[in-house]
């Protein structure tokens, strides 16, 4: 099939773009051109590339007509942020795609009641970011189950891959938390550290989007949490880092109140974000549905992650 995928050389696109040359397809990369993928591959070269400025075109209504003259029998959009981006490009394509496969986030969650969390949970967002893709979550499905589109859901977790940093123990993103459990420092860590969070590795969410592919007819107006196994404790997450180096964890418990004073600003605002929300989801309706069989635990993802970081001299241990 020809698959257009929006957004290809981020996280996600960097393993998708090549499982779908290695299928046969024929594949349009649309972004601004700004990036390169995070891994090199030689599918790359088999990819055709569109520079479209997503902004630019939506403010002038017609990022949708761009994408529906690529003729994509199949449009991957990777990304979607806002509702009325989501509305401009589903009305350009009705009636002219196969399958239009969009990536959420388990952030459409708020905080759990039961864990692991369900797809079927009632929405309780909050935040501009997880209010806004429940916002599209919930015009898509309406758009497939009311109106015969095409729309599947996919909701990763936190990101993990090589060449960027993931996800750290203390919910943020400083890698500096790495290299102190190297070390063998001391690290605070919120409350009891017994949040937690839930990773994914990128081509684990590549091929979740080709195994929904593969699934049209289980796929089609239906969500999918796309994480790993398990999600981890902070405090469990940090144990198990400091152990890779030879180190036992010198964790310090410390209230909210205290933790959002003695680290930055910015890592304080990440931690929060992470630690509200505290996700833990089920995998049990993708393993069913679309056969997903995620290679990566949480631990192994993010493991690959820093031995990337430390190699490259980011994490100094």
């Amino acid at each position: 099939m020809r698959v257009v995928v929006i957004g290809g050389t981020g996280h996600i696109g960097t393993y998708l773009i090549p499982r779908l040359v290695r299928l046969g397809h024929t594949v349009v990369n649309v972004s601004r051109g700004s990036r390169a993928p995070y891994q090199p591959h030689s599918a790359w070269s088999l990819v055709r590339q569109v520079v479209i400025d997503r902004e630019q075109e939506e403010a002038a209504g017609r990022f949708g007509e761009r994408i529906r003259e690529l003729q994509p029998d199949v449009v991957i959009d990777l990304i979607c942020f806002r509702e009325n981006s989501a509305r401009q490009l589903v009305e350009a394509l009705r009636g002219h795609v196969r399958h239009y496969l969009f990536c959420g986030t388990i952030w459409v969650h708020g905080p759990s009641v039961e864990v692991p969390t369900g797809e079927e949970e009632p929405r309780k967002p909050f935040g501009e970011y997880g209010i806004q893709k429940a916002a599209i979550e919930a015009c898509l499905l309406d758009m497939a189950r009311r109106h015969g589109f095409p729309a599947t859901i996919l909701h990763p977790g936190h990101i993990v891959g090589p060449g960027w940093v993931p996800l750290n123990p203390q919910g943020n993103f400083n890698p500096e938390i790495f290299a102190r459990l190297a070390r063998g420092e001391a690290v605070p860590i919120p409350n009891f550290g017994l949040e937690t969070v839930h990773h994914v590795h990128a081509d684990d969410v590549a091929q979740a989007f080709v195994r929904a592919m593969a699934n049209w007819s289980a796929s089609v107006g239906e969500s999918f949490h796309v994480v790993s196994p398990a999600a981890l404790t902070l405090r469990g997450y940090a144990e198990q880092v400091a152990s890779w180096f030879g180190r036992e964890a010198r964790l310090e418990f410390v209230p909210w109140d205290t933790f959002k004073n003695i680290v930055s600003p910015q890592d304080a605002q990440a931690t929060w974000e992470h630690i509200a929300r505290s996700p833990s989801c089920s995998i049990a309706k993708a393993e069913r549905l679309l056969g997903y069989r995620p290679r990566y635990r949480s631990l192994e993802a993010v493991r690959e992650s820093v031995e990337w970081l430390v190699h490259h001299g980011v994490i100094k241990v």
